[in-house]
């Protein structure tokens, strides 16, 4: 993952949250999940870009289950290249 660049990340938050919160979340995927959960995946432009998107999730009171850096390509059924840094 590069630092300064464009990256893929995918975030699991806890709540199901529907596809009309992409505008929210500067218009990345969101997918409600069965167990509860819900998925926010896309391409941030940097680190500051993620850092806003933390701090979109903390500001609006979710609970932030994983981060995961991914291929930018990931299909959206598909799991993380990475492992992901589980927060809880």
């Amino acid at each position: 993952m590069s630092l300064s660049g464009r990256y893929g990340v995918r975030l699991r938050v806890r709540g199901e949250l529907g596809s009309a919160w992409s505008a929210v979340f500067a218009d990345l995927a969101v997918e409600p999940e069965p167990d509860g959960t819900t998925i926010i995946r896309g391409e941030v432009r940097d680190q500051a870009a993620l850092h806003g998107l933390l701090a979109g999730i903390r500001d609006l009171g979710l609970s932030l289950i994983s981060v995961a850096a991914v291929a930018a390509s990931e299909p959206s059924s598909g799991g993380p290249t990475a492992s992901p840094h589980c927060i809880e």
